[in-house]
């Protein structure tokens, strides 16, 4: 009977695993299939949508003043675009500067603050004496550390007078300068090409990350008063899906973005995510039998998607796996060498397929020297399953240094 127990104990496991892995594999030989470069401003565009920019910034102090000055250098009509930044906990002379910027400042004052908060500020004021006519065409929603191109609201308005309604824009690593920071940056690239990229290219919505995004205005301000938790681009996610509302995702537009560089940080912000996906998976679940029904086949991806185990503790999962259950063969009768197989099979199917959707010009030898780190971060990650709280809707807040 122990014998039977651990060996469907062991197919069980690998089963969960392989469905995890069986959505990377797939969705890795898609990108292979379809990479092509498209150019965004190939047409010339006549119209010009008008953009508001919003940068909600809690206690970034180190890095809102780089981030203002990069984005008031857009060659886009200045008549056209208004930057908002949510000053939320900044210093006196942080807020003095951006006083003396072309910007709107905010500076709300918050019992317990959250971006969803800060986005709600934002189009509240915004609103103010409107009497319900739109006072933009577009919301583009930044992180305070993010950098743009001068062209950013150019290819955007490319973009809109295309039809889509919501973008998301390619999000990447703007440091690399230690082992952590390289590994987050190749890890948001390979998220990049499974859920973005690649689901585009079979007619599937493109993940939202959380800035780098831009919205219908209209859209937007009808729903940011739903946003309740601290996985606000999950939320806003799940409502266009259940609207159908592709969103498309732009690849050549760049948002630099500063990656963690510490393991403090990267043990924050993984809670933060990891709350984030459990939260957003059990509000979809009631929502999903009407997609089942109504064969709305981007919710129910979503869904998948919130279900699967992540990448990194995937990894040391199966590589864990695959060596105890070899050991015990050898040491025991109870695993023949046909269950220690079927586990470095799939070990080999996700490391082919981490390796295929990593960009070609982040395939280096110090980036895979740098993955021996990988093991300590997701114990990090296995730490911080104690600490999720379903129904916690605090910020948790990773520090920005540059």
């Amino acid at each position: 009977m122990t014998l039977h127990l651990i060996q469907a104990l062991d197919l069980l496991l690998w089963l969960l695993t392989a469905v995890s892995t069986a959505y990377v594999v797939f969705f890795a030989i898609v990108s292979l299939c379809s990479r092509r470069k498209r150019h965004l401003t190939d047409e010339p565009v006549n119209a010009t949508s008008r953009f508001a920019v919003i940068y909600p910034a809690y206690n970034e102090d180190g890095v809102i003043r780089h981030s203002i000055t990069t984005f008031l250098q857009q060659n886009y009509p200045a008549d056209h675009f208004l930057l908002a930044v949510v000053s939320d906990h900044m210093q006196p002379e942080t807020n003095l500067w951006l006083a003396q910027q072309p910007i709107m400042l905010l500076q709300p004052v918050f019992e317990k603050s959250s971006k969803a908060k800060a986005l709600q500020y934002a189009i509240e004021h915004f609103e103010q004496d409107r009497q319900g006519q739109p006072p933009f065409d577009r919301i583009v929603i930044l992180d305070a550390d993010n950098v743009v191109a001068p062209d950013f609201l150019s290819q955007l308005n490319a973009l809109c007078h295309k039809g889509h309604q919501a973008i998301q824009c390619h999000r990447t690593a703007k440091n690399s300068d230690n082992d952590i920071a390289a590994l987050d940056g190749a890890s948001e690239e390979i998220n990049n090409t499974l859920f973005r990229r690649a689901h585009n290219a079979i007619g599937l919505s493109s993940a939202l990350i959380g800035s780098g995004m831009c919205f219908e205005y209209k859209w937007f301000r009808d729903h940011v008063g739903q946003l309740s938790t601290a996985g606000e681009d999950r939320e806003l996610e799940a409502m266009l899906l259940r609207e159908r509302i592709h969103v498309h995702y732009a690849d050549d537009i760049r948002v630099l973005d500063e990656k963690v560089s510490s393991g403090d940080n990267f043990q924050r912000q993984r809670l933060r995510w990891m709350t984030a996906q459990i939260q957003c998976l059990l509000s979809m679940m009631p929502y999903l039998p009407k997609a089942m029904a109504t064969g709305n086949v981007d919710y129910m991806d979503k869904v998948v998607q919130q279900a699967l185990i992540p990448r990194s503790m995937l990894l040391v999962l199966t590589t864990g796996m695959a060596v105890i259950i070899s050991v015990l063969s050898l040491l025991s009768t109870l695993f023949s060498p046909l269950a220690a197989l079927k586990w470095w099979a799939l070990l080999l199917a996700l490391c082919v397929s981490l390796y295929a959707a990593i960009p070609r010009q982040l395939r280096t030898a110090s980036l895979f020297r740098k993955t021996m780190l990988v093991p300590q971060l997701v114990w990090r990650m296995l730490r911080n399953i104690v600490h999720i709280d379903t129904k916690s809707k605090d910020f948790i807040h990773t520090t920005h240094d540059k």
